[in-house]
């Protein structure tokens, strides 16, 4: 371990809360922090009808082990069924078997058509596994990003367990930066997509364009039947980079977002919503606009993966360098955001929720913001209340 320093209908019930305890910009903005501001916590009490009672204002997490180590620039991450998992590498697409006997690393394959500059955010990004066990990747290819799928074979010889790409869906914006990339199959079994606005920000508020979207779609890459324009894919936009999202036990959507300068957001998502970017940024409470349930300040956050486990949304942080526990209480935050490992483990890039309960944590030292030290990168695992 170490330490380091680093359309549109309003929300008919916004979030009270407002943290004002510094989250970056994100992780692809390096220039001048914005100032942080004192924290407050003013949501009420009062989650939706028929829910438990809320957690505790303060849990714990604490490291149970190290599932793998030594790994290269990781980003998406799945758990296979029997507990084996697979980590892309975002620079090189190559895919990585962990054993969940023991934890031997072995490659899997790579994806072919993987672009990346050296600098940039694309790469072989987000993983998510299909009901039918094929594996779903969003990757940058030579002009724009998609999302791909392949067969996935355990049997097969190492290094060619994936079979060849198949793609369900193109036309996503890529840049440089704000290429989004994080997927995950909602309680619906659609395609859920986060994606960025690829250095454009007009592009977030733009209805006809993929970028600064939340996408939804069918497992073939269709509209999902009941998104609010049944002919598009789109089902949130105003976004500037999506890098997280999770469900809760009441199967409600949730979502972390890069801000610019000033704030870093968790929001409640719901279908059609106009959450801001580039016209708000944080909670302005302009009519037409969602405002973030828990926004934080710059230095303390640039926030990745999330998932959801006791009540509680857990939030990976790059640039923070922590991790984020959100109590929640109902379609609200119900305490004071409280952070874990500040500095510890480096940049924190995906968390996941493993079928046991424990939380899986993927470090993030190896890529270019990074300081990595021996051992980097790891998937960690966590045990959380």
């Amino acid at each position: 371990m170490r330490a380091r320093a680093a359309v549109a209908i309003r929300l008919a019930a916004a979030a009270a809360l407002v943290l004002a305890a510094g989250c970056s910009s994100g992780d692809d903005d390096p220039g001048e922090p914005a100032e942080s501001a004192s924290s407050s916590a003013t949501a009420p009490a009062g989650g939706s009808a028929g829910e438990g009672s809320p957690p505790p204002d303060k849990g714990t997490a604490e490291v149970a082990g190290t599932v793998a180590e030594g790994l290269g620039t990781p980003w998406g991450l799945v758990e296979l069924p029997g507990g084996d998992l697979l980590v892309g590498s975002r620079d090189t697409g190559v895919v990585h078997h962990v054993a969940a006997d023991g934890g031997k690393v072995t490659e899997a394959g790579e994806v072919p058509g993987v672009q990346r500059e050296p600098g940039n955010e694309g790469g072989l990004l987000g993983l998510a596994l299909g009901a039918d066990e094929m594996v779903y990747a969003y990757v940058t290819s030579a002009s724009d990003n998609r999302i791909v799928r392949m067969t996935y074979d355990a049997d097969g010889p190492e290094g060619n367990r994936l079979g060849a790409p198949d793609t369900v869906f193109r036309g996503i914006p890529k840049g440089g930066r704000h290429n989004g990339g994080r997927i995950a199959f909602g309680p619906d079994k659609m395609l859920y997509v986060g994606t960025g606005e690829a250095g454009d920000p007009a592009l977030a508020q733009d209805e006809e364009s993929l970028g600064g979207k939340i996408l939804r779609m069918t497992p073939d890459g269709e509209p999902a039947r009941g998104n609010p324009d049944p002919g598009s894919v789109v089902y949130s936009y105003g976004h500037r980079n999506v890098q997280g999202l999770a469900w809760d036990d009441e199967k409600r959507l949730w979502a972390a977002e890069f801000g610019d300068q000033e704030w870093d957001e968790l929001n409640l998502i719901e279908p059609g919503r106009n959450y801001g970017w580039p016209e708000a940024e944080g909670r302005e409470n302009r009519e037409g606009i969602v405002d973030p349930v828990v926004q934080w300040a710059t230095p303390d956050a640039s926030p990745s993966g999330i998932a959801y486990a006791d009540g509680s949304v857990w939030m990976a942080s790059l640039r923070g360098e922590r991790l984020w526990r959100i109590p929640l209480d109902g379609t609200e935050a119900a305490a004071d955001p409280q952070a874990f490992f500040d500095g510890e483990y480096g940049r924190l890039r995906t968390v996941q929720r493993a079928s046991d309960g424990d939380l899986l944590l993927v470090t993030n030292e190896t890529d270019l913001r990074g300081t990595p030290e021996e051992g980097d990168d790891r998937i960690l695992r966590l045990e959380v209340s």
